[in-house]
Parts: structure tokens; sequence; C-alpha cells
């Protein structure tokens, strides 16, 4: 069967989240964006925990169910260690085949640091030894390194990672199979590096609200079973693992590179220009995921490895609306119009990928289609993200947004 797939959420045991991150809630977003199954996030706190024990239905295979949406027990840790004289600041998701086996890495990582401080506990903890910990313990587990390219937090980031998956993970690399994009990275741009053409790449909304849910997602034609999906992410099995839903890159909060403080944004060739340092304070800007791929990729822009999974980029509904209106996606008036569209299509992803013109023309205004359209084309205006901002993107700029959508893809 064919289903969409978000692995990477937070639950409300997290920094900075909403307090609906709970199970009903989550199962009710999901639902309404049309995700099949969803990662359950934190599994490490306590509290969230004991809520999926009690919420959560085993379905006997590796997956767990609430009111007809599928879950697989996930979690991210945080590792920041000093190695070979350098501190490295890595996340990596956890994926659990039953509660058993949760249970078991709690409580050998409850012997390494405080679980209970948050969702996403912060381990001085090598990354090459929490894939140890974790297979050692049952090796139908996946870890999977998050958000790869972020600066501060990931296995490239420019600030605290490496250039090699090898020297991250060391003994354990060839039991990590799968790696997570990020929001301000696409396909396109990891296709750059012919090192990772083994990896299966995947794509997850991080979200920290439910609305943020399936804001990017990976959509399988397979078994709803937990070692069927791993075994689709093991093998890069591009007959059942169809294709990544993404965020256009440009709009991730570190595409660029920048300094927010001052205002300055750039491509990876201005900062090569200005020798990375901000002209109005002198220090040094946070550099990107365009300059950092710029600067480990051995292919040229446009390479697409044989066996690569493709992808599409979306925009969520609630933008589209927003834009049309002129108004905050928070506005009441989005809200309302969300929920009559979803009414009357059945889920989110049902009018942003699957309905054609005619059918959208027939239940929603001219304009939101026009949006919609424009967005499966790729036909958009984007200011791109940097420094911890979010890109700003726009559907109806006057001035040709599909011809200025292309030249700034010409820039990296």
């Amino acid at each position: 069967m064919e289903f969409i797939a978000d692995l990477h959420i937070h639950s409300k045991y997290s920094r900075a989240t909403s307090r609906d991150m709970d199970v009903k809630h989550l199962a009710e977003w999901a639902k309404l964006k049309g995700v099949a199954l969803m990662g359950t996030g934190d599994f490490t706190h306590h509290l969230w925990l004991e809520e999926l024990k009690h919420s959560l239905e085993d379905c006997g295979n590796g997956l767990y169910k609430h009111a007809g949406v599928y879950f697989m027990l996930t979690a991210e840790v945080s590792s920041i260690y000093s190695k070979n004289g350098r501190t490295y600041r890595i996340h990596n998701l956890i994926f659990s085949p039953s509660f058993q086996v949760v249970d078991k890495i709690n409580e050998r990582l409850g012997r390494l640091g405080n679980l209970s401080s948050d969702g996403r506990p912060i381990l001085g903890l090598d990354a090459e030894d929490l894939a140890r910990i974790v297979f050692d313990i049952d090796e139908n587990c996946m870890i999977v390194p998050g958000h790869i390219w972020t600066p501060w937090f990931s296995v490239f980031g420019s600030m605290s990672g490496f250039d090699r998956i090898e020297d991250c993970f060391g003994k354990q690399t060839d039991k990590i199979f799968a790696l997570e994009t990020g929001l301000s990275s696409d396909p396109t741009m990891n296709w750059r590096l012919s090192a990772l053409d083994r990896f299966t790449l995947i794509s997850n909304s991080d979200s920290h609200s439910p609305s943020r849910i399936g804001r990017e997602a990976n959509v399988f034609n397979c078994d709803l079973d937990y070692r069927t999906i791993r075994e689709v992410l093991k093998t890069k099995d591009k007959k059942r693992f169809l294709y990544t839903i993404e965020f256009f890159p440009e709009e991730g909060k570190y595409h660029y590179d920048g300094h927010r403080l001052c205002g300055i944004r750039w491509s990876p060739q201005e900062t090569k220009q200005y020798n990375g340092k901000c002209p109005k304070c002198g220090k040094k800007v946070t550099v990107g995921v365009s300059s950092r791929v710029e600067a480990l990729a051995d292919r040229e822009e446009g390479f697409v490895p044989p066996n690569a999974i493709p992808f599409k980029n979306l925009i969520s509904l609630d933008q589209i609306i927003a834009e049309v209106r002129g108004v905050a996606k928070t506005s009441v008036g989005v809200e309302r119009d969300y929920r009559g569209y979803l009414a009357s299509f059945g889920t989110e992803f049902d009018i942003l990928m699957r309905a054609s013109e005619e059918e959208l023309l027939k239940r929603l205004p001219h304009k939101v289609v026009e949006g919609i359209m424009k967005a499966r084309k790729g036909k958009v205006s984007i200011q791109p993200g940097y420094d911890g901002e979010y890109g700003i993107i726009s559907l109806f700029d006057k001035d040709s947004p599909g011809e200025k959508h292309e030249e700034q893809l010409k820039l990296f």
C-alpha cells in the first residue's frame, strides 16, 4: 500500500514545542495532512514514554496505532563531545522496533546523562559510541543522522561536524544506511557528494507544532511494518520508496550564509568575496548549507545518481492561503479556509499533490488553485534563509517568480 510517513517530530516535552504535541493532536493532524505513519519522537523522556505506552496500541509488527494513525518509536539524541582536540555537536535519530527495546536503550543512556531534562536529551556521548550502544541492544534498531547539514548540530555542520560519515561513526559506519537531509537541503544538493550514494535520503518535518507535521515527509509503497520499512531504507528500494516531499530548500533557515544581527545574507560566492567576515561587525558569518555542500561536493550541479530516490517540492496549504489573503498563517481566516478546503477534498496532500487542476478549480478559489499549481511547477520567488532565519517565499511576485527562482538556483 502507498502511504506517507513523517518520522521525525518532537513531543511537548522538548524545548520550544507546542503544548499540543501530544498523541491525540498528533493523530488528529496526521489525518488532516494525510500522513499515515508518524514517528513518536522523544521516547527517551519518561513522561512522554508513559503517555505513549498508555495511548498506543501494539500492532504486533514493530508499529503502534492510535485513532487510525500508525506510529514508529523514535527519539533524537544530541551528542556534544570532544574528539581529537575538537568539539562536535551531532544530532542522531534512533528508531526502535518495540517498547521493550526502548526501555533497554533508556536504561543504558540514562547512566550517561539526564534523560529527563528535555525531550531531546543532550549527552556527552560520542556518536560512534551511541550507535554501538543502540545496535548492541538490538541490531534491528536504526540510527539516522538528523538534518545532516545544519551548521550547529549535525554530522556535516559547518560549525560542529565532520567531513565524512566514517570520521563520525568509525567502526559503526556500515550499520548507518539512511541520512536525513533537513529543511535547508534537498536531494539534488546531496547528490553532489558521491560518498552519499550508498545512503538512502529521507526527509521529515522535525515538527515542534502539530500544524507543521508533514512539511517534509516520505512516500512508501510497502507493508506498514517496521521490518519492511527498515529493509526498504536499507536496500534503497526505489520500487517501494517512491519519493520524498521537500521544502524548497532556500526556505530553510540555514540555506545561505549570513549574520542575522547585522542583516547580512550571502550566497557562497559572496562569502568567499568577503572572506567569511561580516562587513558590519567584523565577526565570522554563520556558514550555511549551500556553502558547506559546495565545499564537500565532488560533482557538478545537476548530477543525478542512477539509484536516486525522486522528490517533490511543496508549499504548505496554509502558507498558500495566507499569501492569497495577505495575512499571517496563524490568522483565524486562514484556519477557517484550511479546514473548509480539507472538508471538501479529504487531506492536505490530496489538495497539494493528487487532485488535478480541474478538480481543484471546481471547489477552491481560483487564486488558491493558481498558487498550488505554481508551487507544483516550482514557480516561486524566495529570499533564502540564513543564520536561523527562515527564507521568505512568494508565489505571486510581479517579476515572474519562476524565472527568479531559476536564477537563484544558478547561484550554487
